[in-house]
């Protein structure tokens, strides 16, 4: 039998990461880890207790004191918040403003990583976020690294928060990714960007379907 392996799946906000790695990694028979889902648990704690979300000795010590448990289901990835079932929640539209500031925490991002390490280790997964493929699976057999236009992705995103019964103006959703990839992108502690070795896939022209099969051949050729 073939060893399972690790795949990294790295990129901006509302690339469509998620789920593409949802498909790749239910076709592979692999665990879906979405790491973004545990920063937003996180954060959605920080909001709910008010702590100064500025501070990463508070953010730090926030996270020590709780636990983020990722379980599948038959809808999907159910995130559990201090054993509370947070998966809706951690979607709403302050979450997302304040995600990238929680996020860009050295103690967070230090005990996330050994916590997303953890969930990896000896397993099949298919893992995504922003820094997978640069620190947390340095070693992953396959590291994608996908993007698409912010125009694109704005879209992509209202078409989401549509779904979701969230009304937010195209432009702003524009103006709030573009800001968030500034952030992401130019924060001190394992800033976003593209590993070494990761191959770039642009998916503004792809379909998810087509995105998520663009990674499947190129997992099936590590797994040959």
């Amino acid at each position: 039998m073939t060893k399972p392996i690790q795949i990294a799946i790295d990129g901006p906000a509302a690339a469509g990461k998620s789920t593409i790695a949802k498909i790749v990694a239910e076709q592979l028979g692999y665990i879906y880890i979405d790491t973004g889902a545990m920063y937003r648990a996180i954060t959605l704690k920080a909001l709910d207790e008010g702590i100064n979300m500025a501070s990463n000795e508070e953010a730090g010590a926030l996270l020590m004191e709780t636990e983020i448990d990722l379980q599948p289901s038959e809808n999907g990835q159910l995130v559990f918040l201090d054993k509370k079932d947070v998966t809706e929640d951690i979607r709403s539209q302050n979450v997302t403003k304040a995600v990238s500031e929680m996020a860009a925490h050295e103690l967070v991002r230090l005990r996330m990583v050994e916590l997303q390490q953890q969930l990896a280790d000896g397993r099949g997964v298919v893992m995504d976020g922003r820094d997978i493929g640069t620190h947390v699976l340095p070693n992953a057999a396959l590291k994608v690294f996908m993007s698409a236009s912010v125009e694109e992705r704005a879209r992509r995103r209202f078409v989401e928060n549509k779904k979701r019964n969230i009304e937010t103006p195209l432009e702003e959703l524009q103006e709030e990714i573009a800001k968030r990839d500034k952030m992401d992108s130019e924060r001190e502690v394992a800033p976003l960007k593209k590993a070494d070795d990761a191959i770039f896939i642009d998916t503004t022209p792809l379909t998810i379907r087509q995105a998520a099969d663009e990674i499947l051949r190129l997992a099936k050729e590590r797994l040959s």
